[in-house]
């Protein structure tokens, strides 16, 4: 056998079945990031570790709130999905405006 076919480079595709599960472990995993991302900023909040002006919390709350798109739209759960979208807009808002505020005090 050749070194190429015994490293396993060609192995056969997943079946439908394989490939469905592995799609579904990796939506459950987004969302479970997505919360910890979420409640980490809210945590560091809270515990004034982060202000709300702060990049990282932004940040945080953003790629969070994208998460829970991915998560929430893929399970059919739009309220909460559409929720996310606003949150998400409200957080790039606020990066938007901690930049500019940076950029004009320079």
């Amino acid at each position: 056998m050749s070194g190429i076919a015994a490293s396993g480079a060609f192995r056969a595709a997943p079946s439908t079945a394989e490939g469905a599960i592995r799609l579904y472990l990796l939506i459950e995993i987004i969302g479970w990031v997505a919360a910890v991302l979420i409640l980490g900023a809210y945590g560091l909040l809270t515990a004034g570790k982060l202000t709300a002006r702060s990049p990282l919390y932004q940040w945080l709350n953003v790629v969070g709130a994208a998460g829970f798109i991915v998560n929430s739209g893929v399970n059919g759960a739009y309220p909460s999905a559409v929720l996310n979208v606003i949150w998400a807009g409200i957080g790039a808002a606020a990066l938007w405006s901690i930049a500019s505020a940076r950029r004009s005090s320079t």
